[in-house]
């Protein structure tokens, strides 16, 4: 859509209306939409405008604040690209989601009472409740990695398939289901695997659970019982993912990972007979696993080595071609682990494992015994997403999305953190940036913390020592408060050093 053009005549009549007691005479000249644009985000964040409210016809604003409906439309368009609005045709222009804070609150709001200090969270090695601790600090921009655009949850479509679910249960649909999942969900996941990942898959096979996250807690038991004590981690790798191994008394033993992913040499040296990675869109850095250590891999597994595959974030890629699965070229030596939280929503608590066939069985009475499996209706609703095309809509709508907020991340490093080195840009919901200096990455992302910008330390991530750097996620922020999240980091930088 085109700017809209702004001129002195557009205010020069002063003139003001009851919604949200705008008064155009407050706007700057030449600045109309933007300062319009603004009101608005406001009062979306501080509840005068709710989720479901309606805004005013664009005709009817433009004519009340007596200027060109092209302001009016530009304004209400900048809050669409933002996530906040979305418009409905005759259904008019819609408020769909509310910010944490305001975007240009000045400070951040005063943390509870319970909450811990910016400075104690990164002060010491982060313990186990370290995630729950840091999202319970309120910040102005959470740029924290791993979370999807939570405005974009496809609510309509949603509420049509469960409404269609609904329509066609029977009393005994709401007793309990099967604990490896429900049939519909299973062959909707099968589906969906051998559409986008290209892993063909019998649908028994797969597993239904909460997440990869209970996926890694019920194989970690499995592999206990099997004799197995250690599974290998990627260094840099996920903190969380390695603090579930070692919630179930699992050692991890780092792997380093270079520009062609995993060292598959350490990994045969440290005598580890699983490891978990993410090979197609590696996390923190970004890397893709390439061919030849691929080849090393496979020839590990066979070995009698056991991998295990958590395809995060696999689907959003940008700037180059997909990676196929490791689950898609030897199957009985690898265990896949996917989700929708990085699709759809975290909270839905829904993911899948197709385990090698030597640990299903076990993995289904695992999960009995967790759970007695996953809610039904969620699952049934799911896969009636999956199988309509819908899911495909919503990530085709999300790459473009995430896309635009990836390139405003990268021009604003570039320009408030022009020493910082950017990985890992092709794919994925987040960056990673490096620093060629020496100061602690925690001190920044405490001191960045209390001028309310929320951001996780490579260090974090890494058990043995690394350059600093940052883990900074970019899908789940507007473009304008990426750029004044990473205009903060800058500033605190500087003052580090």
């Amino acid at each position: 859509m085109g700017r809209s053009k702004e001129n002195p005549d557009d205010r020069s009549i002063t003139s003001g209306t009851d919604f949200l007691q705008l008064n155009i005479d407050d706007a700057p000249v030449g600045g109309l939409s933007d300062w319009l644009a603004r009101q608005l985000r406001l009062a979306i964040s501080d509840g005068r405008l709710r989720v479901g409210g309606k805004l005013p016809a664009t005709r009817v604003l433009a004519g009340e604040l007596s200027v060109s409906r092209g302001v009016v439309t530009e304004a209400y368009q900048r809050l669409i690209e933002d996530g906040h609005v979305a418009g409905r045709g005759r259904g008019g222009t819609i408020v769909v989601a509310a910010p944490a804070s305001a975007p240009t609150a000045a400070r951040p709001a005063p943390a509870p009472a319970t909450s811990p200090p910016p400075a104690a969270l990164f002060a010491a090695v982060p313990g186990a409740d370290i995630f729950d601790s840091l999202r319970a600090v309120p910040a102005r921009i959470d740029l924290s990695p791993g979370v999807p655009d939570l405005a974009a949850f496809p609510r309509t479509a949603w509420l049509r398939a469960e409404r269609s679910v609904l329509a066609g249960l029977s009393p005994a649909d709401f007793g309990y289901g099967d604990p490896g999942g429900t049939p519909a969900l299973r062959h909707a996941v099968a589906s969906w695997l051998a559409r986008t990942r290209g892993i063909r898959v019998d649908p028994a096979e797969v597993i239904i659970v909460a997440g990869v996250a209970q996926a890694l807690g019920l194989l970690a038991q499995v592999l206990l019982h099997d004799g197995i004590c250690a599974v290998a981690v990627e260094d840099p790798g996920s903190l969380g993912t390695r603090q579930h191994l070692l919630n179930w008394q699992l050692d991890t033993p780092p792997i380093r990972v270079d520009s062609g992913g995993l060292r598959v040499d350490e990994l045969r040296a440290s005598g580890a007979a699983a490891v978990l990675l993410t090979p197609a869109h590696q996390f923190p850095t970004g890397v893709v696993l390439d061919g030849e250590r691929r080849r090393e891999l496979m020839r590990w597994a066979r070995d009698g080595g056991l991998i295990i595959e958590d395809d995060y974030d696999a689907e959003h890629r940008y700037d180059r071609p997909p990676v196929p699965a490791l689950r898609s070229m030897l199957a009985d030596h690898v265990c896949y682990a996917g989700s929708v939280s990085k699709l759809l929503a975290p909270a839905l608590r829904v993911g899948w494992v197709v385990p090698p066939p030597k640990y299903r069985g076990a993995l289904v009475a695992a999960k009995r015994n967790a759970d007695l499996g996953n809610a039904v209706l969620p699952q049934l609703v799911l896969a009636q997403l999956m199988e309509s095309g819908e899911m495909e809509r919503q990530l085709r709508f999300l790459r473009r999305r995430h896309r635009r907020r990836r390139d405003a991340m990268i021009e604003a490093i570039g320009t408030h953190l022009p020493g910082a080195v950017v990985h890992g840009a092709a794919a994925g919901l987040h960056l990673m940036i490096t620093f060629d200096a020496s100061f602690a990455d925690a001190d920044l992302a405490a001191a960045s913390l209390a001028r309310g910008v929320k951001v996780q330390p490579l260090s974090w991530h890494s058990q043995r020592p690394h350059q600093p750097g940052l883990v900074l996620g970019y899908a789940a922020n507007t473009p304008t408060d990426i750029s004044e999240g990473v205009a903060t980091l800058g500033d605190v930088l500087r003052r580090l050093r």
